[in-house]
């Protein structure tokens, strides 16, 4: 089988960037080894993953299907002074702020919408699982080699690009297709979540208020909880915490969940007055990485198929549907001939998503290292360039950078830790915090010891 464009992963990310793709009139494949619905963590979008799915039409469907609306994110710190919302908003075409919301979503029906409409739009679909990559005689990629659904038989799936949106699976990382995968600055933490019922929300008297907002509980460095609804009824609640933390306790996850949904955070415990469990208790270890060289010839990376950092603001699933869309003219140029005799044709598509996720590092790690000076910036003096980072408007093509992303540069500067270069891709593609201590960097060993997020995925 050949096709102009195929697509490792049918999630979010490869839905999305199907959906653009047709809307450059490519039609691709789809490989998907699972059967929708199913279970997804990741349940929270914002304003700029609102803003995806209105330029793909679908905001009339994230209505009809009653998600619930969110209006901004609230976060409590140990401290009234540590308490702060940012609401979600928009940018019009002079730049100027406006209120707006996106959506919290149960990833077992978002996901299969997003798959459905893909498909219905003129993506195929094959159910399979992608064994491995069709490699050609100068080492590009030209496809896959797919185990069918049905049958133990494999087929070769020749494409002229392959994009991998498999998510935290890392498809072509983990096949050495890519540079090597390194550890994130998170790598020791720890992620417990499953889902509640009979909580006690805000009233929805203000914004900050509303009753579906995103919140998320404080303890300290590294230890804070979630708490996203997905319905009137139902809301999932994660821990997260550093995995000394979590295997000093000795506790089965079920019981260290409910233990820390007692002891993190008093407004925690106070919202959920009797916990009762309406899912399994899940988790995921070790999921912070970073993936050296993600695009070339033949192939791009989108998403946690290159990237993730920590979700504590929810920025994933905005950062593989931007993703996609910003790959889709990009490919369609490549097919025209564009940038095909470049060692690595999609090499500036590369740094400018680079580029954008260091951002996202940079606010996260300024909000782990230094809490009040972050929320000072919040609320006080950067508060317009805070909601635009919250919003997920982090990339060049929105006024990025920013002096808030400049102060939180300065804030966090060691000895020269924080200087980013973008001169060669060997040194950008590293963890800013670990770019001059290798040790703090160690290459993602597909077969360590280590329980990985691939072991607890399973294959794909």
């Amino acid at each position: 089988m050949k096709t102009d464009v195929l697509i490792v992963g049918g999630g979010p990310g490869g839905a999305a960037t199907a959906m653009f793709l047709v809307r450059e009139g490519i039609k691709p494949v789809i490989i998907e080894a699972e059967t929708f619905p199913r279970y997804h963590i990741g349940e929270s979008m914002t304003g700029a993953g609102g803003k995806v799915l209105r330029d793909l039409g679908l905001i009339d469907e994230m209505y009809r299907r009653k998600y619930p609306t969110k209006q901004g994110v609230k976060v409590y710190g140990q401290s009234t002074k540590g308490t702060w919302f940012v609401p979600v908003t928009g940018r019009d075409e002079d730049w100027k702020l406006f209120e707006c919301d996106t959506w919290q979503v149960r990833r077992s029906n978002f996901d299969k919408m997003m798959l459905d409409e893909a498909v219905s739009r003129g993506a195929t679909l094959i159910d399979g699982t992608a064994v491995k990559p069709l490699l050609k005689g100068d080492g590009s990629v030209g496809g896959a080699q797919v185990r069918m659904a049905d049958s133990d038989k494999t087929m070769d799936i020749e494409s002229d690009i392959l994009m991998d949106c498999s998510g935290q699976a890392t498809w072509l990382a983990n096949r050495g297709v890519t540079g090597p995968k390194y550890l994130g600055a998170y790598d020791k933490q720890i992620a417990i979540f499953s889902q509640v019922v009979n909580t006690v929300r805000d009233n929805g008297g203000t914004r900050e208020t509303d009753k579906d907002n995103t919140l998320i509980f404080y303890q300290k460095k590294y230890h804070w909880a979630w708490f996203i609804p997905l319905d009137d009824q139902v809301v999932s609640v994660g821990i997260v915490c550093p995995s000394a933390y979590f295997l000093d306790k000795k506790e089965s996850k079920r019981d260290f969940f409910i233990r820390e949904l007692r002891e993190l955070h008093p407004d925690l415990s106070r919202r959920i007055p009797e916990i009762k469990l309406v899912e399994d208790v899940h988790v995921i270890p070790n999921y912070s990485y970073q993936v050296n060289g993600f695009c070339g010839k033949g192939f791009i990376c989108i998403g946690d198929a290159h990237r993730f950092i920590d979700p504590i603001f929810s920025f994933g699933l905005t950062v593989t549907m931007r993703e996609g869309q910003f790959a889709a003219p990009i490919v369609r140029a490549y097919l025209e001939g564009s940038n095909r005799d470049k060692p690595n044709p999609f090499a500036e598509h590369q740094l400018f998503c680079e580029t954008g996720i260091d951002v996202l590092e940079d606010v996260l790690d300024s909000f782990w290292e230094h809490p009040f000076a972050f929320a000072f910036c919040v609320y006080s003096r950067y508060t317009e360039y805070m909601t635009d980072m919250f919003a997920g408007r982090i990339y060049g093509n929105v006024r990025q950078p920013t002096p808030a992303l400049f102060a939180f540069q300065k804030l966090l500067k060691r000895e020269g830790e924080r200087e980013r270069s973008y001169e060669s891709p060997d040194l950008y593609s590293i963890p800013i915090g670990s770019r001059y201590h290798p040790e703090r960097a160690a290459i993602w060993e597909v077969n360590s010891p280590v329980e990985t997020t691939e072991k607890w995925m399973g294959p794909r």
